[in-house]
C-alpha cells in the first residue's frame, strides 16, 4: 500500500528532505519510504556530513537523530534554522525525555518523535500544520515495549554490562537480569 500523504497535503514546491542518522540501515529504509511519498531525499550519517549538505543546499524538510556518533543533532537543527528559517525539522531520538524535547524545540525543531518512528509518523509530523496535533499512530508501541526498548538501548550503551546498566537505570541488578532473560514484549 503506497501512501500519497505528500500529494494530499501539498507541502509546497520544494520536497527536499535531509535525513540524518548514524544508523545506516534505518536511514536508508526511511529514505526509500519517504521517496515513495514524494520527497527528494538526501542522507547523512554524521553531523559533519549533514552540515556540508545544509550549506550546499538547505532542505525544506529535515529529520535529525538527536545523538550521533560525532556530535549532537541539535547542531544540525541550529545550522539549518539559520540558513532556512522556514524548514520543517523533526528530531528523532531513542530517549523520550521532556528536557530533550524542550531543548530541540527551543533550537528550532518543529516536532519531536521518539524512536522507533515509521515513515507514516515522520510524514505526519513533517506535514502537520502545527495548529493541531497530528493524529495518534494507528498501531503505537505498548508501554511495555517502550520500556523494553529503553532498557535494551541503555544495556547496549553500557557494553552489555548488567551491573552498570542496573546502576544507570536505578534498578536492582537481579531484576534487570530477569528482564533481560525474557523475550521482549510485542
Amino acid at each position: 500500500m503506497e501512501d500519497d500523504t505528500l500529494s494530499r497535503t501539498n507541502p509546497g514546491s520544494d520536497p527536499s528532505l535531509l535525513l540524518v542518522d548514524d544508523d545506516e540501515i534505518f536511514v536508508t529504509r526511511l529514505a526509500r519510504a519517504m521517496e515513495k511519498r514524494g520527497f527528494a531525499t538526501r542522507t547523512a550519517l554524521s553531523v559533519a556530513d549533514a552540515l556540508k549538505m545544509i550549506h550546499q543546499a538547505p532542505p525544506a524538510y529535515a529529520v535529525v537523530d538527536l545523538r550521533l556518533e560525532d556530535g549532537n543533532g541539535l547542531d544540525v537543527v541550529e545550522a539549518l534554522r539559520e540558513l532556512r528559517a522556514d524548514a520543517r525539522i523533526i528530531v528523532l531520538t531513542g530517549y523520550g525525555a521532556i528536557a530533550t524535547a524542550v531543548a530541540a524545540v527551543k533550537m528550532g525543531a518543529t516536532d519531536y518523535l521518539a524512536k522507533p518512528a515509521d515513515a507514516n509518523d515522520v510524514t505526519s509530523a513533517l506535514l502537520s500544520s502545527g495548529e493541531s496535533l497530528p493524529p495518534p499512530p494507528d498501531n503505537p508501541m505498548s508501554a511495555d515495549r517502550v520500556r523494553w526498548e529503553h532498557i535494551q538501548r541503555v544495556y547496549e550503551q553500557c557494553d552489555h554490562n548488567v551491573s552498570e546498566t542496573a546502576r544507570r537505570l536505578h534498578m536492582h541488578r537481579r531484576t534487570l537480569q530477569r528482564i533481560l532473560a525474557k523475550r521482549g514484549p510485542r
